[in-house]
């Protein structure tokens, strides 16, 4: 999977710091110094604030008068609450997708191929960069810009990454089941919607 284009400094600044949250550097409960990072990263500060802003509102991090910015400490409850919504997206998008990927999956069939290969592996980085991947292209196939908007604001993949790495909800059948759904909208299953919908809910992290 090629990764998404960032554009902006702010966005680059964003994807440091998850990639610092998912990796460990900044461990649960652990201050993140927004000086500190401007530092490292040699800009200025205003870029950082707005990057931990934008991370604040996911619930990655939480700030408090005179204590700063730190990594919130997540349990499973928590990640678990993104996934009704995510599930219902898409169940929505696998409807409006229905059509367009019974004629082709072309999208789709790559990310499973590299989850079979991360399968073997017991590689957890790939199974969350292609899980997300291969969910990001169904949305996608919807074709509906509203609807991926409201998909990518939920993290996705960080809290995909995180259910993983902090929790160890790791599975050993990521591909077969993505594979699964690939055949169903293959065969045109009237209950593609709700088999998404199941699939999703089944990967959440439970409390």
């Amino acid at each position: 999977m090629t990764p998404p284009v960032v554009h902006s400094l702010r966005e680059q600044i964003r994807a440091h710091i998850v990639e610092g949250i998912v990796s460990g550097r900044w461990k649960p409960g652990e201050r993140i110094v927004e000086r500190g990072i401007a530092t490292e990263l040699q800009v200025s500060q205003t870029p950082v604030r707005e990057a931990l802003r934008e991370l604040e509102s996911l619930r990655l991090i939480e700030s408090a008068p005179n204590k700063g910015v730190r990594v919130r400490n997540l349990t499973a409850a928590d990640l678990e609450e993104s996934y009704p919504v995510r599930a219902g997206l898409e169940q929505i998008a696998a409807e409006l997708a229905a059509d367009r990927l019974a004629r082709d999956c072309s999208a789709l069939e790559p990310h499973v191929a590299a989850l079979y290969a991360a399968d073997r592996a017991g590689d957890s980085a790939g199974q969350v960069r292609h899980t997300v991947g291969f969910h990001r292209e169904l949305v996608r196939a919807a074709g509906n810009a509203v609807l991926l908007h409201t998909w990518e604001g939920l993290g996705i993949e960080v809290f995909t990454a995180l259910s993983i790495r902090w929790l160890g909800t790791v599975q050993q059948s990521y591909a077969e089941e993505h594979q699964a759904l690939v055949e169903a909208f293959q065969r045109c299953d009237p209950a593609i919607g709700a088999l998404v919908k199941a699939h999703v809910l089944g990967c959440a992290p439970r409390p």
